[in-house]
């Protein structure tokens, strides 16, 4: 992969979010790959990311980076299960005391992820090279 192909994002608002959660729809990981550092007021989460950019089936490794995090409250999710994968399906920001709120992880299955955030402070980057995948997801309608 070349550095103009691998995607990088940043989102500080709302509408920046939905261009991270629309590159992020079901990307694929395990709870293992789900970190929360409190000290830092870090969370990240590493996933399988269906290219939806690219003309083919590709997935990719990409990591995702939420700052200024004050609180992780998880719903759903085995967080003692390490391989268990978790699909996601939607992250979104519900703001509260400007300029703070929470990201919202939705995974397919019912869990989420809920991060409170002094301000919103999200990074998305390609950490791999794409490899060619057979299953492009699809939904029911």
């Amino acid at each position: 992969m070349t550095q103009a192909t691998a995607l990088k994002l940043l989102a500080q608002d709302a509408e920046d979010l939905k261009v991270v959660a629309a590159a992020l729809q079901d990307a694929v990981g395990k709870i293992g790959d789900i970190s929360y550092e409190p000290a830092a007021r870090r969370l990240t989460l590493a996933f399988n990311r269906y290219r939806w950019e690219a003309k083919g089936g590709e997935r990719v490794r990409a990591a995702l980076q939420v700052g200024s995090v004050l609180k992780v409250q998880a719903r759903k999710l085995r967080r003692n299960a390490k391989d268990a994968v978790v699909e996601l399906l939607n992250v979104e920001f519900e703001p509260g005391e400007a300029p703070g709120g929470a990201v919202t992880f939705t995974f397919a299955g019912g869990g989420d992820l809920r991060a409170q955030v002094e301000c919103l402070d999200v990074i998305l980057a390609d950490v791999s090279a794409p490899w060619p995948t057979p299953r492009t997801p699809r939904h029911e309608t």
